[in-house]
């Protein structure tokens, strides 16, 4: 069990456990004030620390360990991710009371492109996105935010998913789920800190996707598709077959999307 089930799961996964989707948890005046300021504070200041980190990596090859652990404690606290495939994403949207699509704060930061793969969710009656500054986005308060059934929602991250995103949730201030968002490798602050400075601030799925080698055929069609290099090509038995590293797999399914021949499955880890 991962460690945001241990302290938030009360003995189950995480972000099953009602108790992160209760309605009093905006009653934390510092999460408003959090909530508030997130997308300066989140997103155009992490991109400019991310920057700085960079630099150092390249140089020496590795960051300080006080850093690292600073920069991962930190994201825990506040804006913290799990991938989860597309199954489980569809239960927590459905579950959701709102629905509403917004615009990636990611990609807005590196390119000013007002790409609308982020969703906003709220269990509760009063939503929190209603206190996010939209003129981050250049627009007026009542801009940006378009409201979606669940399957709606869910179908859009479907069709993202074919396109090779990988669906993440996101705390606004830990425990409290409030977002989803689906990533692409060159779009994505989480993903860039994990390829450029080898940091995770967001956490695998608990599944991992497992080969059956009966049944693969060695396109590499999986591998392709893999953003965190968690498969490669072996030999066996004369045959070239995909072998997925559980370490490094994230368990966000796109392998198994893409494999023509079913050979790949998701299990819990």
């Amino acid at each position: 069990m991962c460690e945001f089930c241990t302290t938030h799961g009360e003995g189950k996964v995480w972000y099953k456990n009602a108790a992160n989707y209760a309605n009093d948890l905006l009653s934390d005046l510092n999460r408003r004030k959090y909530i508030e300021n997130f997308l300066t504070t989140a997103f155009s200041e992490g991109f400019q620390t991310l920057g700085r980190l960079e630099a150092i990596y390249r140089k020496k090859g590795h960051l300080p360990k006080a850093v690292e652990a600073a920069l991962i404690a930190k994201a825990k606290t506040e804006h913290f991710g799990q991938v989860l495939p597309i199954e489980e994403i569809n239960v927590l949207v459905r579950k959701a009371r709102t629905v509403v699509r917004m615009p990636c704060a990611c990609r807005w930061d590196m390119e000013k492109k007002d790409e609308r793969c982020c969703y906003a969710v709220s269990y509760g009656s009063e939503a929190w996105y209603n206190s996010i500054d939209m003129s981050y986005f250049g627009k007026a308060s009542d801009e940006g935010l378009e409201s979606l059934t669940g399957e709606i929602a869910v179908k859009q991250m479907e069709e993202m998913e074919g396109r090779g995103a990988v669906h993440t949730i996101w705390t606004m201030m830990t425990p409290f789920i409030g977002a989803i968002c689906n990533c692409s490798a060159g779009g994505c602050l989480a993903m860039r800190t994990l390829s450029g400075i080898n940091v995770e601030t967001m956490a695998r799925a608990e599944h991992v996707a497992r080969v059956d080698a009966l049944l693969c055929s060695g396109c590499g069609l999986c591998d392709a598709a893999c953003h965190f290099k968690a498969i490669e090509s072996v030999t066996v038995g004369g045959r070239s077959i995909s072998r997925i590293n559980a370490q490094k797999c994230f368990g966000c399914g796109l392998c198994r999307r893409v494999c023509s021949a079913a050979a790949i499955s998701l299990v819990l880890r």
